[in-house]
């Protein structure tokens, strides 16, 4: 039952689902991903977080990270990387 419910579970988060699934914005998943606090895997062009780094992080980290207004050409999969 366990392999069952383990492969359903995507491996891979978007930026978007991983910061819906720790209530903050974007911006912040962004900004924690510049500054070296979420690793990130890229595939054909998507930046990817992956979902056992959802264990390692606490909320209250991600919620110190200030949110970015404007970020860099190549942050979070926008411009060219």
């Amino acid at each position: 039952m366990t392999n069952a419910i383990s492969s359903q579970v995507p491996r891979l988060l978007s930026i978007a689902e991983v910061a819906w699934l720790l209530g903050v914005d974007n911006s912040r998943v962004c900004r924690a991903i510049r500054l070296g606090m979420v690793p990130v895997v890229r595939r054909r062009g998507r930046v990817l977080v992956p979902a056992h780094v959802l264990g390692h992080l606490a909320v209250g980290e991600l919620s110190e990270v200030g949110p970015c207004t404007e970020p860099p050409a190549g942050a979070c999969g926008r411009g060219g990387a």
